[in-house]
C-alpha cells in the first residue's frame, strides 16, 4: 500500500531551494518563526555531496527544523522521515528526526513520542543518514506511534548537544513505507494501527472500535500484548487473537462474527474467564442464539455462578443454547459443601416457611434442608435475612414446632440459582464431568422449559441436576446420561440423586442413569417419563433396593411408559403434602404406568416394583392404570410386584376408585395381581354360600370391592345332583380383610365358576 500512488496524497516537503519560509525554527505550527532571513541559516546551491542544501549553525540547546506544512497521517499508513547531514566546522552536535503531532482544530497531541533515535556526529565532511518511522500503531520498527488522535504532523529534525557547530542538511524526504508492514496487514486490520497499546492498563476501547469500523469485512488482528478495554466493545468483524484482552466484570466483549468459545478463550487467555465472558455476551444480544463450545474441554476450579457472569441480568426469558463441549472439575476447596446448623420454627398452616431461623445469614440459598419430618429434596428457595424467614421449595410432612435443621450447600459446576427467573435455556451435547468433586447443574428458582439434550452428567458428588423452586416448569430432559460416582457402593450406602423437579409438565425421555440412590424425584403434576433406563443394583444377595423414580404428590396426572426399571422401583409418595383436602375425591390419583420393563436380580422377597407410600390417614387410589408391564425377578423370586409401604400410614381401601391393573406379565413373582381379577373357583361339596378368596392377587392387597361377572363353567348341581339354572348373588368385601367374595345360591350347590373381581368400584 502506498497512499502517494493510490490516493495521490502528497507527503514530500518542498526542497530548500524553494525558499526557507516553509521551514520553522519552532514546532512548525502557524505563526512560528521561519528560517527565511535568519542569521544562522542559508541555502547553499552547490554542495559536492548534496547539490542544493541548507547550511545551519546551531545556536540553541535544541535547534529545531520543522516543515510548516501539515503532513497528513492516516490509520494504517506509515511514513518514514529521512535526512542526510554532515558537519562542516565547529562543535560536533547530535541529530535526530523529530516532529510535532497535530490533532483536529490545530491542537497538540500530548503524551506521544515525537523524536526518533539520536545519532552523534563524529567527524567533519562525513555524510550521516538519519531516519525514523511515524504512524498510528505501535508496530515493530515504528519509532513514533501517535495513535488515532493525531491526524497530521510537522516533521523535520533536532540538533542537540554543544552549540556553535555548522552543518549542511540535504533536502528532507517523507515517504510512505506502509509496504514494510504489508505482510502483517494483508487481509486484516491491526488494532495497533488505530492506537491500541497492549500494556495491560491503557484503555483501548476507542482503538478497537475504530479498527472494527475500518475493517469493512476484513479480519481484525490483535497482536501480542494485554489490551485493556474499559468499556463494552461490540465488534462486527471476525477477530484473530494472538494477544489477549482484559476488562471489568460488568463490561462485555461482543464478538458478533465467529461467536464461539474457542475465540473467547483466545481473547481472554483463561478458559473459565472466557466462558463467563462468552455466556455474558450470549445473554446480551450478540446476534447469536447459541454458544458453541467448539468441542473444547474446560477445566473448572470452582462453581460457575451463571448470573454473576451477567451482572446486568437478574432474569432472562429469550431462548438461548449452550452446546458442544465439556466441563471438568479440578481439585479445589471451592467445591467443599457448606453445612450450616440452625434452629427454626415450622407451622403447617404456613407450609413453605421456616421462621425464627438462627444463623440465617450463613444459610445458603439453594441448600438442601434436613431434619425430623423433612421430606426428600427440600431446598431453600429464598430467604429474608431481616425477618429471619426461609422459603422452602415444598412443605414438610411432620415438623411442627421448633427444632434444629441442617442446611447442606452443595456446590454446582453450572449454577443458575442467582437468576430470579430463567426461561427457555437449553444445554445440548455437553458433558458436565464432576469427578466426584461437585454437583452438576442447579436451576433458577423460577422459570420455564429448561432443556437438557444429549448431555452427560458424570460422577456428581451429591446431585446431578437440582431444582430449588419452580425453575423446572416444563423442563425437558432428553437422551441424556447420568453416570453415578457411587457405582462401587452397595445400594444402602448411596446418597446421590440424578435429578429432581418441583413444578409441573416435566418430561424425561430416553435417558439412562446408573446406580444412583434415586434417578429422579418429581414433585409436580403432569409429568411424562418415557423410554428411560435407570438401574440401581449391587452384588449383595437379597439386598435392599431404593426407588429409581419417586413421584411426590397425590393428584399427579403422570404418565410412566416404556421405561426399563432395573433393580429399583417406582415410589409414589405424598411426603411433601401429608394432609391434602381430598377435594373432589382426589388422593393418590391420576397415574398411568404402562408398557414398562421391570427387572430385578437377587433381591429380598419383599421387594416390589411399584410402591405407594402414604403420609397421613385417609389416602386412597383414584384413577390409576397399571397395564402391559413386564415384571420379572431372576436369581430368586419376589412376593408381589406392587405393595403399600405402611411406615407412616395405611391406604383407605374402602375408597379406591377407577383402578385398572391388567395385561401385565409376571416371571419370578408369586402373586400376580390384576383388577379386574378373573378367578376360577371349584366348589367340591354342596353349599349355599361359596367363599371365594382373592388370595392376595388384588393390587396392593386391596379389598374385593366389586364383582363384575360370575360365569358357570359347566353345570351347577344341587345336593340331589339336579342341574340348577338359577344364578347366585355376590357379596363383596367379605372376610377379616375384606378380600373375599361370597356367592349365595338359592340352595346348596356345587360346581365351578369364573368370577371377575375388582379392587375398585
Amino acid at each position: 500500500m502506498n497512499k502517494a500512488i493510490t490516493d495521490g496524497i502528497l507527503f514530500m516537503p518542498p526542497a530548500f531551494a524553494n525558499g526557507l519560509d516553509m521551514w520553522s525554527s519552532g514546532d512548525g505550527t502557524p505563526g512560528s518563526d521561519s528560517y527565511a532571513g535568519a542569521a544562522n541559516a542559508a541555502f547553499v546551491p552547490a554542495d559536492p555531496e548534496f547539490g542544493g542544501c541548507l547550511e545551519l549553525q546551531k545556536t540553541e540547546s535544541t535547534q529545531k527544523l520543522r516543515y510548516m506544512g501539515e503532513t497528513p497521517l492516516l490509520p494504517g499508513c506509515y511514513l518514514q522521515i529521512r535526512a542526510r547531514i554532515k558537519a562542516v566546522s565547529g562543535n560536533l552536535p547530535s541529530v535526530r528526526i523529530a516532529g510535532w503531532a497535530g490533532a483536529g482544530g490545530g491542537d497538540h497531541v500530548n503524551g506521544v513520542v515525537e523524536v526518533g533515535p539520536t545519532v552523534t556526529l563524529a567527524s567533519y565532511g562525513d555524510v550521516v543518514e538519519i531516519a525514523a518511522i511515524v504512524g498510528s500503531g505501535a508496530r515493530g520498527g515504528v519509532d513514533m506511534a501517535w495513535g488515532l488522535e493525531a491526524i497530521y504532523g510537522h516533521f523535520g529534525l533536532d540538533l542537540t548537544g554543544p552549540n556553535g557547530g555548522v552543518l549542511r542538511i540535504d533536502d528532507i524526504e517523507i515517504t510512505d513505507v506502509t509496504k514494510l508492514f504489508v505482510l502483517d496487514m494483508m487481509g486484516r486490520v491491526d488494532i495497533r494501527d488505530f492506537g491500541a497499546i497492549g500494556d495491560g492498563s491503557t484503555d483501548n476501547t476507542a482503538a478497537f472500535t475504530a479498527a472494527d469500523l475500518a475493517a469493512n469485512g476484513r479480519r481484525l488482528f490483535v497482536p501480542a500484548g494485554d489490551y485493556y478495554l474499559g468499556e463494552t466493545v461490540s465488534l462486527l468483524s471476525p477477530v484473530e487473537f494472538v494477544g489477549t484482552v482484559s476488562m471489568p466484570a460488568d463490561k462485555m466483549l461482543l464478538l458478533t462474527k465467529g461467536f464461539d468459545l474457542p475465540t473467547y478463550i483466545a481473547a481472554f487467555g483463561n478458559e473459565e474467564l472466557a466462558f463467563r465472558k462468552a455466556f455474558q455476551a450470549l445473554l446480551n444480544n450478540v446476534d447469536h442464539e447459541s454458544l458453541d463450545m467448539g468441542g473444547r474441554k474446560i477445566t473448572v476450579t470452582g462453581p460457575i455462578d451463571m448470573q454473576a457472569a451477567v451482572p446486568n441480568k437478574a432474569s432472562y426469558a429469550t431462548r438461548r443454547v449452550l452446546r458442544n463441549g465439556q466441563f471438568t472439575a479440578a481439585e479445589s476447596t471451592a467445591w467443599d459443601t457448606e453445612i450450616v446448623t440452625s434452629q427454626a420454627t415450622y407451622d403447617p398452616n404456613d407450609a413453605r416457611i421456616l421462621t425464627n431461623v438462627t444463623n440465617i445469614a450463613n444459610v445458603p440459598v439453594g441448600a438442601l434442608v434436613t431434619g425430623d419430618g423433612v421430606g426428600r429434596e427440600i431446598y431453600v428457595q429464598s430467604k429474608n435475612t431481616g425477618a429471619g424467614e426461609i422459603t422452602l421449595s415444598a412443605p414438610l410432612y411432620d415438623a411442627a414446632g421448633t427444632q434444629t435443621y441442617e442446611f447442606h450447600g452443595f456446590k454446582y459446576m453450572l449454577d443458575f440459582s442467582g437468576f430470579s427467573q430463567l426461561n427457555q435455556f437449553s444445554i445440548s451435547d455437553v458433558e458436565v464431568q464432576c469427578n466426584s468433586l461437585c454437583s452438576g447443574i442447579r436451576l433458577a428458582p423460577s422459570g420455564q422449559t429448561f432443556s437438557l439434550r444429549d448431555c452427560f452428567i458424570s460422577r456428581p458428588m451429591d446431585r446431578g441436576l437440582t431444582s430449588i423452586g419452580a425453575g423446572c416448569q416444563g423442563m425437558l430432559i432428553d437422551r441424556c446420561q447420568f453416570l453415578s460416582a457411587e457405582e462401587p457402593l452397595d445400594v444402602e450406602d448411596r446418597k446421590t440423586i440424578a435429578l429432581n423437579a418441583n413444578a409441573n409438565d416435566v418430561k424425561l425421555r430416553n435417558n439412562r442413569a446408573t446406580r444412583f440412590k434415586h434417578f429422579a424425584m418429581l414433585a409436580g403434576d403432569n409429568s411424562m417419563v418415557i423410554g428411560n433406563h435407570f438401574f440401581q443394583g449391587d452384588s449383595v444377595a437379597n439386598g435392599v433396593r431404593t426407588a429409581g423414580l419417586v413421584i411426590a404428590g397425590t393428584y399427579t396426572c403422570a404418565t410412566i411408559t416404556g421405561n426399563y426399571v432395573d433393580n429399583c422401583f417406582i415410589e409414589w409418595t405424598n411426603e411433601h403434602d401429608p394432609s391434602p383436602a381430598f377435594i373432589d375425591g382426589f388422593s393418590f390419583s391420576s397415574m398411568s404406568i404402562t408398557d414398562n420393563i421391570f427387572l430385578a436380580s437377587a433381591v429380598a422377597p419383599w421387594f416390589s416394583y411399584i410402591v405407594v407410600k402414604p403420609y397421613g390417614a385417609g389416602h386412597f387410589l383414584n384413577g390409576v392404570t397399571v397395564n402391559g408391564n413386564n415384571f420379572r425377578a431372576i436369581n430368586g423370586t419376589i412376593d408381589r410386584a406392587e405393595r403399600v409401604d405402611t411406615s407412616f400410614a395405611e391406604l383407605n381401601f374402602s375408597r379406591i376408585r377407577d383402578v385398572t391393573y391388567t395385561g401385565n406379565a409376571y416371571h419370578g413373582v408369586d402373586k400376580k395381581a390384576a383388577s379386574p381379577l378373573r378367578l376360577r373357583y371349584l366348589q367340591g361339596t354342596a353349599a349355599q354360600n361359596w367363599v371365594i378368596d382373592t388370595d392376595g392377587e388384588l393390587p396392593f392387597l386391596g379389598r374385593a370391592r366389586a364383582v363384575d361377572a360370575v360365569v358357570a363353567l359347566g353345570e351347577i348341581f344341587n345336593e340331589q345332583s339336579a342341574v340348577k339354572h338359577a344364578m347366585p348373588y355376590a357379596r363383596p368385601e367379605e372376610g377379616s380383610d375384606k378380600s373375599q367374595v361370597i356367592l349365595t345360591w338359592d340352595e346348596a350347590t356345587h360346581g365351578e365358576v369364573s368370577v371377575t373381581v375388582r379392587v375398585d368400584i
